[in-house]
C-alpha cells in the first residue's frame, strides 16, 4: 500500500506552465421558492435564457447547469461564475423557484426522477433501470485544456492521488429527501453504483486509456464516450481533461478554490514532477472515507492506508502544489480559501449547523439558497 513515483509519460520541463486554461461546469437544484422541495422546471426556466451564457439543462428536470467560458486566470472564473449564479436564480424567479447549490435534494426528489425530454436520456434509462432512481445530485466539474491527449493522460495520472482531498474539500451533500444520511458527501455515494464511474486506473499511454474506454463500451457498461464517468476523464467533447470527483461548490468562492487547485496539480504534472500511484484497494477506500468524513473528519494516508486527519491532507496538497501556485498566481488565494474552509467547516459540515439551530430542513434549504 506504499505511494511510488510512476516516471510513465515524462515530460522534462524547466518551469512550471502558467498559460494552461481552465473552466467551470456547475450543476444546480431548482427548489420552490416557498416549501424549498425540488421542482421539476428546468424546461421552464431555461426557455427564458438569452443564449448569451452557457446554461443547460441536465438529465433530469430538477436540474439545470452552467458552464463557463475558457478562463486564464482564476479572477476570471469567479467572474463567470458569479454572472452564470445570477441568471440561472434570476431566471429562476420567474417561476417562483430558486437555485440551490447542493449535491442532493434536501426535500423531495421523485423516483425515478422526471427526465429532461431527451433520446439519449430515455435511451440510459432503458439500458440501466433503477441506477437513474439516484441522479438527482449535482456536481462540480473543472477542465483544463490540454494540447494532445499525452498531457490528458499524465494530468489525469496526478490528479488520480489527490482524488479524495478534491472529494473531500468540496462535501456539500449531507441530507437527502428529507433525511441526513450520514455522509458528507451523499452525492459521491450515489454516483458509485454506475459501472463506469468511480477513479480511473493509471494510464501508461493514450492508447491504453482508449483500450479501458473501449471495455466499458464493449461490456455495456459505458453506452459511449459520455458515459464513461470516472471522476477524472479526457473530456468526450472538448480538447480538456475533466475533473468530475467534486460535489457542487457552496459558494463562488470554494468552486475557484477547487479549480485553482485542479490546475495547479495540472501544472505540476506538465512541469514534469513524476506522479504517485495509489493503490486501487487504498483509493477507493480513501474516496469511501472522504464522502464520509468530508474535511472535517478522517481521510485515508495513500502511504499507509491508516487514517489521518482530513485537514492535514488539504495541507499537504497546497504544499505539493505551492511552486504551482505561486507560479500562476493563486497562492494567496488558495491559502485563504483553505483557512476560511477549515474554520467555518465544509458544505456538509455547514448544513447540518444550519439544520441543528431548529432541527428544520427548511433552514438548511435557506442556507443554500443564500450561499449560492
Amino acid at each position: 500500500m506504499s505511494e511510488v513515483e510512476v516516471t510513465a509519460l515524462p515530460r522534462p520541463r524547466t518551469e512550471f506552465e502558467t498559460a494552461l486554461s481552465v473552466g467551470v461546469e456547475e450543476e444546480f437544484l431548482l427548489v420552490d421558492a416557498v416549501t424549498g422541495v425540488v421542482v421539476p422546471l428546468a424546461g421552464e426556466v431555461l426557455g427564458a435564457a438569452d443564449g448569451v451564457l452557457d446554461l443547460q439543462a441536465e438529465m433530469t428536470r430538477f436540474q439545470v447547469e452552467s458552464a463557463t467560458a475558457v478562463c486564464r486566470t482564476m479572477d476570471q472564473v469567479r467572474d463567470q461564475v458569479v454572472l452564470a449564479r445570477r441568471a440561472l436564480n434570476g431566471l429562476a424567479r420567474e417561476h417562483n423557484a430558486r437555485i440551490v447549490a447542493t449535491g442532493t435534494p434536501v426535500l423531495g426528489g421523485d423516483r425515478p426522477p422526471p427526465l429532461t425530454d431527451n433520446q439519449r436520456y430515455r435511451d440510459i434509462a432503458l439500458q440501466y433501470g433503477s441506477l437513474i432512481d439516484a441522479l438527482t445530485i449535482c456536481g462540480c466539474h473543472v477542465h483544463i485544456g490540454i494540447p494532445d491527449e499525452e498531457t490528458g493522460v499524465l494530468i489525469s495520472n496526478h490528479l488520480r492521488r489527490w482524488l479524495p482531498v478534491l472529494l473531500a474539500i468540496s462535501a456539500n451533500s449531507p441530507f437527502s429527501g428529507g433525511r441526513d444520511t450520514g455522509y458528507a458527501s451523499w452525492r459521491y455515494l450515489s454516483w458509485s453504483p454506475w459501472p463506469s464511474a468511480g477513479p480511473p486506473p493509471q494510464f501508461a499511454s493514450p492508447e491504453e486509456y482508449h483500450l479501458a474506454m473501449q471495455v466499458l463500451r464493449d461490456s455495456g457498461a459505458a453506452m459511449d464516450k459520455g458515459m464513461v464517468y470516472w471522476d477524472v476523464r479526457l473530456s468526450a467533447n472538448h480538447p480538456t481533461v475533466e475533473l468530475r470527483v467534486c460535489d457542487v461548490a457552496a459558494t463562488v468562492e470554494e468552486a475557484v478554490l477547487i479549480a485553482a487547485l485542479v490546475r495547479a496539480i495540472a501544472a505540476t504534472a506538465v512541469a514534469g514532477i513524476p506522479a504517485l500511484q495509489v493503490s486501487d484497494l487504498v483509493l477507493r477506500t480513501a474516496l469511501w472515507r472522504a464522502a464520509r468524513d468530508g474535511v472535517e473528519g478522517a481521510g485515508v494516508d495513500p502511504h499507509t492506508g491508516r487514517l489521518v486527519a482530513a485537514a492535514d491532507q488539504v495541507r499537504a496538497l497546497a504544499d505539493w502544489t505551492r511552486p504551482a501556485l505561486r507560479a500562476c498566481g493563486d497562492e494567496e488565494l488558495v491559502d485563504e480559501g483553505i483557512a476560511r474552509l477549515l474554520v467555518d467547516g465544509g458544505g456538509a459540515t455547514r448544513q447540518r449547523r444550519a439544520f441543528l439551530r431548529r432541527g428544520s430542513l427548511s433552514d438548511v434549504v435557506d442556507l443554500l439558497v443564500r450561499q449560492t
